[in-house]
């Protein structure tokens, strides 16, 4: 069985060293919700299957440890 499943990130970019980087920004009261669990398994997915090629990440203003939406970009690019 096929699903098709699709979202529009909030931002996607291309960084300097030709990855994709797709970021889904959320609320702290929408970071759990069953809709962002979805885009985050897909978004997941995708990242693991793009060969280090791409990078997601479902981002809020502060995350569950605290970092800031900055931080938490700039883990992600690292």
């Amino acid at each position: 069985m096929l699903l098709i499943y699709s979202f529009y990130p909030n931002f996607v970019a291309m960084l300097e060293d030709n990855r994709l980087l797709v970021v889904e920004y959320k609320g702290t009261a929408y970071a759990t919700n069953d809709d962002s669990k979805e885009k985050c398994q897909l978004g997941e997915l995708w990242e693991k299957k793009s060969s280090g090629k791409g990078l997601f990440l479902i981002a809020e203003k502060n995350n569950e440890i605290g970092r800031s939406v900055y931080d938490q970009l700039a883990a992600k690019i690292r």
